[in-house]
């Protein structure tokens, strides 16, 4: 899993795949102002075969939770120690975690004191993931940094500074979903990004060079890769590590619906699991959407399972790894179980699950 992400990190560096990416991207994506991006999120299915890459996330969630977790887990689990595992993450992993931001502001700022730092999303204490929130306000504070919680639309933009309740800000972690801030209601982060008056992580770039499905298109193409003389050893790692997807079109329709069964099919900037699809549950009023809709179509990857206890009895549940990672190096690793066609949080014995590292993953 590792050397797919080291893969696919090296490509986002490559200027023929940054030109190809960027010409389908919306233009705000085209601002270079140096941070890569925090907390990105590799999704991973394990299969016979090994480690299907299934989508890129940036702002993932779940990383302050699961490193909760896994603490928990580290003290109730001596025998899996002794056996020579260890839970994910390591031990340092609130230090890697603030100076995953320190470096994102100084790519952007130098040696300027970071001062102000606000956590962001649309109404953030109706999010299901607001607990971690509060974990990354507390963990950011003892670092010495002022840290609050914002509504996204409490921003305003005023003498070359982004403002909240009249307080400059000076980074901001984002978590919305609206990658490149078009919403009205953002306008103001929107300008102080544009502006340079705010560093900003993860930011639209982020998104369009590693998240856009589409450019899962690109990334499973070993021809395309080929005319980009990308080195083989590159090319054979994303090849065998990241299932074929192509691009829904009016052209490919009609191909596309007899081998449904065999594909998933995603909105190009889908996030959450939101309107991807099962082909062998499509239905034609979907699949009119779908064909209309900037859709990618993903050969088919079927997760691994796990089994867990629910009530005294065993029951299995499907499960994926998430790698979260900065830079293309892990931070920290996670499992979610879950039933149905897409992850969720709604599975009795489901939801994030801790990993144990054993054998060369855990050296």
């Amino acid at each position: 899993m590792h050397a797919i992400v080291t893969a696919v990190e090296r490509i986002a560096g490559d200027p023929a795949y940054v030109a190809a990416v960027l010409a389908y991207a919306p233009p705000i994506a085209r601002l270079e102002f140096g941070p890569r991006g925090a907390f990105m999120g590799y999704d991973f299915h394990l299969g016979p075969t090994g480690p299907q890459l299934i989508e890129i996330n940036t702002n993932a969630g779940g990383a302050f939770l699961n490193a909760v977790l896994a603490r928990a887990q580290r003290s109730c689990c001596a025998e899996a120690e002794a056996l020579g595992a260890r839970v994910s993450p390591p031990n340092g992993f609130d230090a890697a975690v603030i100076g995953m931001f320190e470096s994102e502001w100084k790519t952007q700022r130098g040696s300027t004191p970071l001062h102000r730092i606000s956590i962001t999303d649309e109404r953030p204490s109706e999010q299901y993931l607001y607990p971690e929130f509060l974990l990354a306000q507390k963990l950011l504070s003892k670092a010495g940094r002022q840290v609050d919680i914002v509504d996204s639309c409490e921003f305003r933009h005023r003498g070359g500074q982004l403002l909240v309740a009249g307080q400059p800000v000076d980074l901001v972690y984002n978590r919305l979903t609206d990658f490149a801030l078009e919403d009205p209601k953002h306008q103001a982060l929107r300008e102080a990004y544009v502006a340079g008056d705010v560093v900003v992580t993860p930011n639209p770039r982020s998104h369009a060079l590693f998240a856009d499905k589409r450019n899962l298109v690109l990334l499973s193409d070993p021809e395309q890769l080929a005319r980009w003389a990308i080195d083989a050893a590159t090319t054979v790692t994303l090849v065998a590590g990241i299932p074929r997807t192509v691009a829904v079109t009016a052209e490919r329709a009609e191909q596309l619906w007899t081998d449904r069964r065999r594909l998933f099919f995603k909105p190009a900037g889908g996030y959450g699991s939101k309107a991807a699809y099962r082909g062998d549950k499509l239905t034609r009023a979907v699949w009119s959407d779908i064909i209309t809709g900037n859709f990618v179509a993903q050969a088919y990857a079927p997760p691994s399972e796990r089994m867990v206890s629910i009530d005294g009895g065993p029951a299995a549940r499907k499960m994926d790894v998430r790698l979260f990672t900065y830079d293309g190096e892990i931070l920290l690793v996670a499992a979610r179980l879950y039933q149905g066609q897409t992850t969720n949080f709604r599975t009795p014995g489901g939801g994030f699950s801790p990993v144990l590292l054993t054998g060369r993953a855990a050296a």
